[in-house]
């Protein structure tokens, strides 16, 4: 993704593609999560996040269409470029699969779980991964 056609400064980069993303999720699952690639870096270090849309119906007042209720939105951010390539192995390796594998349980989680908002965020630890849930502080 060139970040000319996608207004990101040139002091910056994605870490991942969606090509990344979706041969990490499978065919099936990458048609159904909403896919962003944002242009500001997270203050905490944050790479990759994704966001559960519970099925509500208070959610349509709100701005979410029924169309997205189930569903998960994932958000990558960018980083310094001199970066990219070591954060890029390091997500692909350990961040990609555990995303794939959120996603596949939330899908399959009790009503409960599915009827609340939830979250997973993804920032490097040095040559690992570390991982928040619902914007706890990362452990």
């Amino acid at each position: 993704m060139p970040s000319r056609s996608r207004r990101l400064p040139r002091d910056l980069s994605w870490p991942l593609t969606a090509t990344d993303i979706r041969s990490a999720l499978g065919e099936q699952e990458s048609d159904l999560v909403e896919l962003r690639f944002g242009n500001v870096p997270y203050d905490d270090g944050t790479l990759l996040h994704a966001d559960w849309t519970p099925p509500l119906s208070s959610n349509y007042g709100a701005g979410v269409h029924p169309s997205l209720w189930n569903s998960v939105a994932i958000r990558v951010a960018p980083l310094p470029p001199g970066e990219r390539a070591a954060a890029r192995r390091i997500l692909r390796t350990d961040a990609l699969p555990e995303l794939a594998t959120w996603i596949h349980a939330a899908r399959r989680a009790p009503q409960g779980w599915t009827l609340t908002r939830h979250s997973r965020s993804w920032r490097l630890a040095g040559s690992i991964t570390v991982h928040r849930d619902d914007r706890q502080p990362y452990r």
